[in-house]
């Protein structure tokens, strides 16, 4: 599927994306580059900090949702990747 950036840089995330991802207007993306595409995906609910001995601390972004099991899993697996590049 092809898209166009117009003249102020935006795209549009065609609607049955949206839909699949459950993505709404006013919902916050995290914006990256890896191996030379754009990867967009939801912010996180969960940041990830680093405590005095170097291991990773998970910290509930301010007024998230509770986690469920499956949202805890997923950050187990995320953790055990750190330190993130």
């Amino acid at each position: 599927m092809a898209i166009t950036i117009d003249k102020a840089g935006r795209v549009v995330i065609p609607q049955a994306i949206r839909r699949r991802l459950g993505l709404a207007a006013g919902t916050e993306l995290e914006i990256e580059e890896s191996d030379g595409a754009v990867v967009l995906r939801p912010a996180s609910r969960v940041r990830v900090e680093t405590a005095a001995d170097g291991l990773p601390i998970l910290r509930a972004a301010e007024g998230a949702e509770p986690l469920t099991v499956d949202d805890v899993r997923r950050l187990v697996e995320e953790s055990r990747e750190w330190p993130r590049s």
